[in-house]
Order: structure tokens, then sequence, then C-alpha cells
């Protein structure tokens, strides 16, 4: 008897050895073609650019010497036959020495030079003028820092992305046109409303600039959230119809292995201080010159300059 139960005993364990074997082979099979469409989707949302370092830059920025390096994220508001104007311009700067991500975004209005074209105008009219690299040229004079990379979303398409990852919660400080004070659940057209109303907030841009930030944060959670991979084909699909960036795939994985502390940690720059002026009828956001000195020598100390 005891001999037919170990004979029966071995026998399972080939059974149990295979269906193993084959989760294994199909987890293996499913976690490549995840990384397969993940390069793809990089080699596709990457975009080189005409001025591949700052001129503010003695030496190119070395990701895997972990130097510290700056962002421009560009919310672009694309129109049909136009090329639109960058709704949204967040300025980061990351250093993984210190473990922080220092975070500003600047008043689409703000009045400052435009660089290559010579005139004093709103902010965001540097990309409807020049594209990414008026933008760049522009941010780096306002906030004297090089700007190392870019990261452009299409607003248009933002919903999509917020689709792909099943939507996302916030924590919404007012009640407004359709929305409700307190925690709430965004689709794609209800967050794109969202990050878009201003006339409503009594704080105007700088109260739209939180609720991007929350929108924007709640996208990286549920990106990073366990259902996001079975979704994952349509989160690229998203990234690659709505993201361009001049930052390589092998620099990607360098900030992923190098300054993945500092990325996680992320300080905000409020810009606050400053007053409304009209000009020729048309009204412009002035920075106070203290306060913009303050934040140049807090991103110039943060970029070790």
């Amino acid at each position: 008897m005891r001999r037919s139960q170990q004979k029966a005993k071995k026998k399972k364990w080939p059974w149990i050895v295979g269906i193993l074997g084959l989760i294994v082979i199909g987890v293996g099979i499913y976690l490549f073609s995840i990384y397969n469409s993940f390069t793809n989707t990089m080699d596709e949302i990457h975009e080189p650019l005409d001025r591949p370092v700052s001129d503010m830059r003695v030496d190119e920025v070395k990701l895997d010497e972990k130097d510290p390096f700056s962002v421009l994220l560009l919310g672009v508001d694309e129109r049909e036959g136009d090329r639109g104007r960058s709704d949204t311009m967040v300025v980061l700067t990351v250093n993984p020495e210190d473990k922080t991500t220092k975070m500003v975004s600047i008043p689409r209005d703000t009045y400052t030079e435009i660089i290559g074209r010579g005139t004093m105008d709103k902010i965001n009219h540097a990309y409807a003028f020049g594209g990414i690299e008026m933008s760049m040229a522009t941010v780096e004079n306002l906030l004297e820092i090089p700007i190392d990379y870019v990261v452009q979303v299409n607003m248009e398409g933002f919903k999509d992305i917020v689709d792909a990852v099943d939507g996302v919660t916030v924590n919404s400080p007012m009640a407004f046109d359709g929305y409700s004070a307190g925690e709430i659940h965004l689709n794609g057209d209800e967050a794109l409303g969202y990050v878009r109303m201003r006339k409503e907030d009594p704080r105007g841009d700088f109260g739209r600039q939180d609720r991007q930030k929350q929108v924007i944060q709640g996208i990286m959670r549920e990106g990073a959230s366990v259902n996001s991979l079975v979704n994952y084909k349509d989160i690229f699909t998203a990234l690659g119809n709505n993201v361009r960036t001049n930052m390589e795939f092998s620099e990607m994985m360098e900030v992923q292995k190098n300054y993945r502390d500092a990325v996680g940690q992320v300080d905000q720059i409020i810009v606050e201080d400053g007053y409304g002026e009209t000009i020729d009828g048309i009204w412009y956001y002035m920075m106070d010159e203290n306060e913009l000195a303050e934040i140049k020598s807090t991103l110039k100390d943060h970029l070790n300059m």
C-alpha cells in the first residue's frame, strides 16, 4: 500500500513541475512582450532636437555618472492647422545626491523675452512661434538654468492616457461645474476638464497648476499598480500617440537606475508673489523680481551650478 502511494506521489510531481514550467514560460513571454512593447514605444516617442546640449552647460550631462539634470514638461494645446500653444510649463531639476526633485510651474501668461524672436510676450507663446526649441531657450533665459531634456504631451490626447490607466482619483479642493469637492474618480474627458478649468477657481492659474499636479500624480500612481500590467498595450499606445521627448531609451534606463530615489521625492516651488498688468489691452503675469531671484538660486544650487 505504501509503495503504491509512493508511486502515486511520484507520478504527481512531473505534472506539478510541468504546470509550474508552463506558468514560468507564460509569465516570461508576457513580460518579454511588455518589454518589447515598451522599447518600441520609447523609440516612437523619442524625437531628437537640433540643440543636443544646452548653451548654458560647459560639459554634457552624464547620467551614468549621476549628474543633476533638468527637464521641461510641456502640455501642448494642439489645434487643427495650428501648432498650438503650451498650455502647461513645468520645470523639474533632479539631484541624485540630495535624493530630491524640485518642481516649479511657470504661469503661462508670464511676461518675458521670447528668445529667438526678440520680443516680449506671454511665455506660452514661445511654442507657437518656435516650437520646443524656442520654448526651451525662453525658459532657460527666464530661470537662468540649462534645460537638458523636454517632454511634450498633447493635452487633447492626455485623456487617452488617463483612460488607459482606468481613470485617476483626485481630491478636489472645491466644487465647480460638474465636479464635486472631495475625493472623486475621473475618466479621461473628466480629467481633461478638471485640469483645464481656470475661470471658476479663485486662485486662477495657481489653482489650476495644483489640479494638474494631482492628475499627473494620479497617472503615475495608477501606472505603477498591478492592474496597469493588464492594460499595458493601451498605456503604451496612448503614450506613443501623445508624448514626445529628446530623452533616449538608454537615458531613461539610467534615470531608473541612478535617480529613482530623487524622482520619488518632489519638492514643489510655488510662484505666487507676482501681479497682473495690462499692456496694450492684453493681460500679463509679472513675476516678482525677488521671488524669481530666489527661484533661480534654488534651482542653480540644486543643479550644482
